[in-house]
């Protein structure tokens, strides 16, 4: 399973925050972007309770992270 973790940051820790999100072998994908959220990363995962885990415990604790909007990938 995979989805896309959509990512608001404190001014000025983009890098630094994308950069730790590669540091996690869950994250297949991490970018800094432009629009209402600073960073997205892919990240993939075997089933919920794995990526609650990952969230909770891996991404949110990054510091500059902010706040999270995870979206569950859907493939046909």
């Amino acid at each position: 399973m995979k989805a896309y973790v959509l990512i608001n940051v404190k001014m000025g820790r983009v890098r630094e925050v994308v950069k730790n999100l590669k540091r996690s072998e869950k994250v297949v994908e991490a970018s800094m972007t432009f629009g209402p959220y600073d960073a997205v990363a892919l990240v993939q995962f075997d089933n919920l309770d794995e990526l609650g885990n990952l969230l909770a415990n891996v991404i949110q604790p990054i510091p500059g992270v902010l706040e999270t909007l995870t979206c569950l990938a859907a493939d046909h």
